[in-house]
Order: C-alpha cells, then structure tokens, then sequence
C-alpha cells in the first residue's frame, strides 16, 4: 500500500512517517474518521513504513520483499482483526483467521470499503457482527509469539467499537502491559463506543473526509470516469470515496432506501385523521422489520441523511444539497417545508433511538412500528 495512492490526508501522511522515521512509534494508535475518509488505507500503509523499514516518506525504499509481502496484504508480522459472525462456512466461534482470504479480496477489491460492505462480502448482511472474546484470546496468542521477522509486530484493530465487553477488557490489559515491540492500530468510525479507558492509552489521529476536488480527480484517473459525471458525484459524496464508488457504480440500487423512505413519508402523510392509513405504516413495519438488522440500521442512517437535506433544502443552502430524487412524483422542494426547527431534533432523536434499540436486539417490528406513528406526528408538527 503506496502513501501516494491513499487520499487526501497529507497532513497525517507527513506526520506518521517523519515520527517513524526518527523513531519515536507510539505502542497504541486510534485512528478515527468517517467512512470512506482513509483510515484503513493509512494504517496498512504505515504498518508497511515500520514493518519494511521504509524512508523517504513512500513504501517503495526499503526490503523490497517485505514490500512484496504487502502487495497480497500476507506479512507474517502484520496482523488484522475486524467484526465476524457465523455464515455458512463458519458455523461456531468464529474470528477473523477463518475470514483472512475474504478479508485480503475485500482489501484488493475496496479498501474504503464500509463495515457493511464488509458483512456483505462474508454473507452475514443480516446479522450483527463483533469482536469477542475469542478474537481477544486469539490476539493474546498471537503476541505471545517473537516476531517472525525479528522486528516489529503490527496489530490493526478495523472497527474497534465492534469489541464487546469482554474483549474490550482483554485488550486494555495488552495496551497496559503491552509486548515488546508490538504496535497496536485501532481504527474507529464512532469514537463514543469505545471506553474511555483505552482511548486514554492511545494516541488519537483524527481523519477528516475527503475533499471534492481529490474524490473528482481520482474517480477520472482510477474509475475512467467523465469528468463532469465525477464532479456531481464528488458532490453528492460528501467527503466518502466509499459512497463516490457506490454512486458511480449504482451498488446502492441493492436496497431501494429511497423507495422505501418515500413510501414511509406518503404513508404517514396520509394517516393524519385517516385510522386506515396507520395499517399501512404498519405493513410497512413488517417489511423493513424483515430484513437484516444490519439493512434496518443502514436504512435509518439513510432516513437522518434524508431528512437533513430535505431541512438544508428548506433553509435554501443549496449548497449543501445533495440529493437527487428518482422516484417519480417525488419533488424535495415540495417535501422540505415540513422538516425545520420546530421538529428535527425530534426526528433525529427518534431515528436514533430506533438504532440504538435495534443494534441490542429489540423486536424490529415494534421499534420501526413505533417510530412511524411518531414520526406522522413529527412531520404534521407546526413551527
């Protein structure tokens, strides 16, 4: 992995070559940032810097067969984990050694790839995966051992919120008595989620999303896209490459969000004084509730990105508007006036606790049954 060939983030570049340089390699590195900004990218690129003793800023000037190693991401020194859950392959226990090959295609193929594209590549879109306490006990094996190499051992940590509370706890321990020369580089989207007392024991690296002018100019140079096309999706990406790529090759028509998310809202429309209109709020319940719970959560971040622009467009800053519809009959401008100061919180708050219900299993139909009565009292609210 080429610093050259990550995204943006100069600044971060500069910095974690010029400290790995001059010797100064924390044990404990958080590397926050939202999807699609890099933050997974950045930390297979600096294990490589520290791993094939590299200089010059660029993975190209050091062991040139440990910077081989790399190209297929199978450094005997270079160690991942990420959230699993059982499929098909993996009936019991699983951890991230029984997914590795699909973890390396997942690399090759993506890597601003999205935790959810990641469920999807394993076959567990439906289930919620995580890193227990067996993946701790894995990690604990696997530092015990001497570097196969003599020198460094890199543990990258991908979605390290995912831990539970057992692992969690395991892996304070190892950054609070930690191996000799081991590197440990966790990578989060929700800092939040994490405890506190592990994110006191790292250094933390903030990630910003990408900027227009770089999504634009790579998706011309690497995707062969126009370069008008790349600019309207550079824009309707908002700072995610990840999301630049869906849009650019129409993944996101997998799952019909905004169908979905329009039916919702003229449903609820029409179930004010309307008693027959709550039935089909509630088949729509059933629906949504049928899927994965990993496609409800998907869905409702889409309904908070939704109502954001439907209020953005309403205070007419069109700049940050960047949604196009493509339903028919579906005109934003006419849906706008009902989202604005008097509800949003509101129907954020809702949306959000509707997550949080569904990420500890609570029964979906309910929870999205719910939310839909409130939310066709939210939208009918006067400012």
């Amino acid at each position: 992995m080429l610093f050259k060939d990550i995204l943006g983030q100069d600044h971060i570049k500069n910095h974690l070559t010029k400290s790995a340089t001059a010797g100064r390699i924390p044990h404990a590195q958080l590397f926050v940032g939202p999807e699609g900004s890099g933050t997974l990218s950045m930390a297979i690129a600096y294990a490589q810097y520290i791993l094939c003793g590299n200089i010059d800023q660029e993975n190209t000037n050091g062991n040139e067969a440990c910077n081989l190693k790399f190209g297929n991401f199978s450094h005997p020194d270079l160690h991942f984990v990420f959230p699993v859950a059982t499929n098909d392959d993996v009936k019991k226990h699983p951890v991230s050694a029984n997914f590795l090959v699909s973890w390396r295609e997942f690399l090759h193929e993506n890597p601003y790839g999205s935790l959810f594209d990641w469920y999807k590549k394993i076959g567990v879109e439906k289930k919620q995966g995580q890193i227990g306490v067996d993946e701790a006990s894995e990690i604990n094996k696997t530092l015990s051992l001497k570097a196969y190499e003599g020198g460094y051992k890199v543990m990258i940590v991908w979605m390290a919120d995912k831990m539970n509370t057992a692992a969690s706890n395991k892996l304070l321990k190892l950054l609070e008595e930690p191996p000799n020369k081991t590197v440990f580089i966790l990578i989060t989207e929700h800092l939040d989620d994490l405890l506190q007392t592990i994110i006191s024991r790292c250094q933390v690296l903030d990630f910003i999303g990408i900027s227009e002018s770089v999504i634009a100019e790579n998706l011309v140079s690497r995707e062969n896209c126009d370069q008008n096309l790349a600019l309207k999706i550079a824009h309707q990406s908002e700072g995610n490459y990840n999301k630049a790529l869906h849009i650019l090759k129409k993944d996101a028509d997998e799952y019909p969000f905004e169908e979905w998310f329009i039916q919702w809202i003229r449903s609820a429309f029409k179930a004010k004084g309307n008693a027959a209109a709550i039935l089909e709020l509630v088949q729509w319940s059933e629906t949504i509730a049928g899927l994965g719970r990993e496609v409800q959560k998907q869905f409702l971040h889409y309904c908070i990105y939704f109502f954001r622009q439907a209020l953005m467009a309403n205070y007419q800053t069109e700049k940050l508007v960047f949604f196009e519809p493509t339903v028919s009959n579906f005109n934003l401008e006419k849906f706008a006036p009902f989202v604005d100061g008097s509800n949003i919180n509101d129907i954020f708050k809702e949306l959000e606790t509707a997550i949080y219900h569904i990420e500890r299993n609570g029964n979906s139909k309910i929870i999205l049954t719910d939310l839909s009565i409130k939310l066709t009292r939210l939208i009918h609210k006067k400012q």
